[in-house]
């Protein structure tokens, strides 16, 4: 919508002859009247002009291909947008100085009789695999019908899968439907043949479209490339896939290296109005891509704006020279343009930094020449363990893997820190050590800080090690006083090779034989006295520390090489990310999300940021969804309680769990898709991104709904926190969130107070480039003290 100066007539006319004289107290109207976008305006689009288009309108000549559900479909919608229009006129009737005007349905919707008088002007057929719908007579039945399943022929150890393949495909060539096999690419087409033609199965591969498949002898079975991942019947085909006789497709591509046009995908992070940093000249605000002619040819730059209104032009070649400033622009005074300001600020930071560097140097060498227990992984064995992991590491897994293997094996104490978003895949770097330090004779501690995540990984660790001669252990608050004494003294004896826990795990009642390996999930949960603590347990364990959001201190540490880090940004297969809305609360939208949520077979988180706050929220659901099955579960609850809400939420006997942040870590439920955050300001960053991450675990689309009160404005600090929320929705983005939170909270007292003041004259990412840079000087110039100096 251009609010142009004909649009906002067209509007106050519209708006003036549906509802009569608007008030001082309607804000939609007095913000379109001062030509002011107002959140959610779209609600009135049909008054900005004078007709509206469907969809209907553009392809009104085409085929339409309905879903067999289309009734039940147009019904639950159509109810939809009258319960909520009734829901509006009632709110804007309760709500305390509400002046919500909605807009009749129909201005805004297809009604039932304008959905069908569109499908008459329409060649229709519905894809079913029941007869056409009653209401709808005249449409053509093309006869869908689920496909070919071969699973039960995988599991089966007495027969094998291409011979069930070959008596399947055999029996439909005599009886109908005629078989095609869809491959998801040439060279699985290719493979999918040579293996056919092992059992007998003669197919035609060299087919490149459907006219092709037609036309293809009948006495081969047509092997097409088609992105299809389950297969369906007509009444003249039958579609198996690649995916119906191998089983989930679980193998991603194999991901390129990071090349220099790749740098490019930066410019989408970047905005108008935001601040870049030049490596030459300073802090500049970025305006925009322009178009520039060079040499008498156009060429795409980017437009820096500076002090004095000076504009620099950055080819899009080599943005490599920008980074951006920092998450904090309102504090930051823009450089001159050919100043000596930016020149000095630099050398002045430089040099403060070479004195940090020296301490940094001094800090690795202690690390260096400290013993640690050698732990190579057992050939063999280790690639036994590893084929248990049901998925193709990604590159970037299998990288943390390696470096985990290479410290573990270096004869000196690892202290590597695991960056991986939310669900990438960093449980698996930790069993894998696991499994190598327990192979060497020495016991591993997971430690954990709530008793839920304590109980998930429990089970995992225990269901990957079954078989094994390794026992595995939880200790909770979950877990009864007489079992958590009989782990002690296990652990005490070496009887008990691993051992999950909640911070109980720090009690100075807890003694290990032989710990030689100490896994922190979820590390910004801990305290710093904590994770000594846990240090102190043996001076030469090996630290594995898993995050997906670094503390700023754990951040800068790693960043400054004191600790080593490896990173996870690659996401799982057909992973989707989570759409984030930041939204005063509003009791119709929330409901809608929950009931659509519910509609698809789904399960809904509801976090509060206190207890006091889940009764009233509690009254509040009953009455917006009395239809649904509500738990509550917080850390006041006894721990058989929590454990029989956790369990029957685990198992699908509720719909909606309403809970503390006690759900924020690590937990892992596929079918919890929607997150509701109410009082979303009274949350932390790092709280923020890791509650949003309890959903979008599978291949379903997830929501989460950031929800502020509408009757206060936010401080200046929740505010950025939860823009930040809601500009970082791509997949991965928990590293670039934490490098916010670092220029939000400072860099903490890692070396000196000054830290955070360096940050803030030069921004991260150059005052990074720069640390590095000093730090290999240092070590150059012999820094390091030799062994025994």
């Amino acid at each position: 919508m251009l609010l142009d100066e004909e649009a906002t007539t067209a509007f106050r006319t519209g708006y003036r002859d549906l509802f009569g004289a608007a008030g001082a107290g309607d804000p939609i109207y007095e913000s379109i009247s001062a030509g002011r976008p107002f959140a959610g305006m779209e609600h009135w689009l049909p008054l900005f002009h004078d007709h509206m288009e469907t969809l209907f309108d553009h392809v009104a000549a085409e085929q339409v291909t309905l879903d067999y559900q289309i009734d039940e479909a147009v019904e639950a919608r159509l109810d939809a947008v009258a319960d909520y229009y009734q829901a509006r006129l009632e709110l804007s009737g309760v709500e305390e100085g509400s002046a919500y005007r909605p807009l009749p349905s129909e201005r805004l919707f297809l009604g039932r009789n304008a959905f069908e008088a569109c499908l008459a002007e329409c060649k229709v057929a519905v894809f079913s695999p029941f007869p056409p719908p009653a209401a709808m007579p005249d449409t053509v039945d093309i006869g869908g019908r689920p496909g070919l399943e071969f699973a039960a022929a995988r599991t089966d150890p007495n027969r094998n899968l291409f011979d069930a393949v070959r008596d399947a495909l055999a029996e439909m060539k005599e009886k109908g439907p005629r078989p095609v096999i869809a491959a998801l690419s040439v060279g699985s087409r290719d493979r999918l043949a040579s293996v056919m033609e092992e059992h007998g199965i003669e197919t035609a591969s060299s087919l490149d479209s459907w006219d092709d498949v037609i036309a293809a002898s009948s006495a081969a079975v047509p092997l097409i490339v088609l992105d299809l991942e389950r297969g369906f019947q007509t009444q003249d085909f039958a579609i198996i896939t690649e995916q119906d006789i191998l089983g989930e497709r679980l193998i991603r591509a194999p991901q390129r290296r990071r090349r220099a046009e790749d740098v490019l995908t930066e410019l989408t992070s970047l905005e108008a109005g935001d601040l870049v940093v030049h490596v030459d000249h300073g802090v500049g605000r970025y305006e925009g891509l322009e178009t520039i002619g060079v040499g008498g040819a156009p060429h795409d730059c980017l437009r820096v704006v500076y002090d004095g209104n000076d504009r620099l032009f950055v080819p899009v070649e080599n943005m490599d020279v920008l980074s951006r400033y920092g998450a904090e622009d309102s504090a930051a005074q823009l450089d001159r343009l050919g100043g000596a300001g930016w020149q000095a600020r630099k050398a002045r930071v430089r040099e403060r930094i070479k004195a940090i560097a020296g301490d940094l140097i001094k800090i690795a060498a202690e690390r260096e020449l400290r013993k640690g227990i050698p732990m190579p992984p057992p050939e063999g064995l280790f690639d036994e363990f590893a084929a248990r992991f049901p998925y193709d590491e990604t590159v970037d897994q299998r990288n943390a893997i390696d470096d985990v293997l290479v410290d573990l094996g270096s004869g000196r104490p690892m202290d590597r820190l695991v960056c991986g978003d939310v669900g990438f895949g960093k449980t698996e770097v930790a069993l894998r050590a696991a499994f190598v330090a327990v192979m060497a004779g020495h016991q591993a501690a997971v430690v954990v800080p709530t008793t839920l995540l304590a109980r998930q990984h429990y089970r995992t660790f225990a269901e990957r090690f079954a078989g094994l001669p390794v026992k595995v252990a939880q200790i909770s608050r979950l877990v009864a006083p007489k079992q958590v004494e009989e782990i002690r003294r296990g652990l005490s004896d070496g009887s008990v090779d691993i051992v999950v826990g909640t911070h109980a795990l720090l009690g100075k009642s807890i003694n290990f034989k032989s710990l030689g390996l100490l896994v922190v999930d979820e590390e910004q949960h801990f305290g710093v006295k904590q994770k000594e603590r846990l240090k102190e347990l043996r001076a030469d364990v090996h630290v594995l520390t898993l995050t997906a959001t670094p503390i700023p201190r754990t951040l800068q540490m790693a960043l400054s090489g004191v600790r080593e880090m490896s990173l996870i940004a690659t996401p799982p297969v057909d992973r989707l990310a989570v759409r984030s809305f930041v939204l005063p609360y509003d009791p119709v939208v929330l409901r809608e999300a929950i009931e659509r949520e519910i509609f698809r077979g789904g399960q809904v988180y509801y976090v509060c940021p206190r207890i006091k706050d889940i009764p009233f929220v509690e009254e509040r659901l009953k009455t917006l969804v009395p239809d649904a099955h509500i738990a509550v579960a917080h850390g006041q609850m006894p721990p058989s309680a929590l454990e029989e809400v956790m369990s029957g939420f685990y198992d699908g006997k509720y719909q909606i769990l309403l809970s503390t942040n006690i759900i924020e870590s690590g937990l892992d439920i596929p079918t919890v898709n929607t997150i509701i955050i109410h009082r979303a300001d009274m949350f932390g960053l790092a709280q923020l991104y890791q509650l949003r991450g309890r959903v979008g675990r599978s291949k379903t689309r997830a929501y989460a709904y950031l929800t502020i009160p509408s009757d206060r404005l936010l401080n200046a600090t929740a505010e950025r926190r939860l823009s930040v929320m809601q500009t970082l929705d791509s997949l991965g983005a928990g590293f670039t969130l934490a490098s916010y939170d670092l220029d939000i909270r400072g860099a903490g007292n890692l070396l000196g107070e000054e830290q955070s003041g360096h940050i803030r004259e030069v921004g991260i990412e150059l005052y990074q480039q720069m640390l590095e840079e000093a730090v290999a000087a240092a070590r150059d110039q012999g820094a390091a003290p030799e062994e025994g100096g």
